[in-house]
């Protein structure tokens, strides 16, 4: 059975889990096919594989519950960026302040805090309404 290639595109989504609160975002290429009876037929591919189309039985990647919301692309990471803390410039030191600033760093060198777990809550709070 032969098959003709229609064209592929490229989408990406994002995608909300209402069970866990993960959020994450993927990019697809979808290949549209023709097979020999001329019946279409479209295959996702995300980074290489292929994977069951996402609109159909959406999975979370942290917990595998199928409660998941569907958003377009840059939702979650827009998200992301407002919740991070903002990064003040500092000035720039001197060879032996660095240095000074090292041995300090070494002698104490304490466990930082742990990666922020993302909820749900955290990923809608920018479009609440008011």
């Amino acid at each position: 059975m032969s098959e003709i290639t229609a064209g592929t595109v490229h989408e990406a989504y994002a995608f909300a889990c209402m069970r866990c609160g993960h959020g994450w975002e993927q990019a697809y290429e979808i290949e549209h096919h023709v097979d020999g009876s001329g019946n279409a037929f479209v295959v996702y591919k995300a980074d290489g594989l292929r994977v069951p189309s996402p609109l159909s039985t959406p999975t979370c990647t942290k917990c595998g519950g199928h409660v998941v919301r569907i958003m377009r692309a840059g939702r979650v990471s827009t998200v992301q960026q407002l919740l991070r803390p903002p990064q003040t410039a500092r000035p720039k030191k001197t060879g032996q302040e660095k240095a000074s600033d090292e041995m300090a760093v070494a002698a104490v060198r304490a466990p930082g805090p742990e990666p922020h777990h993302w909820h749900l809550s955290d990923l809608l709070r920018p479009f609440h309404r008011r």
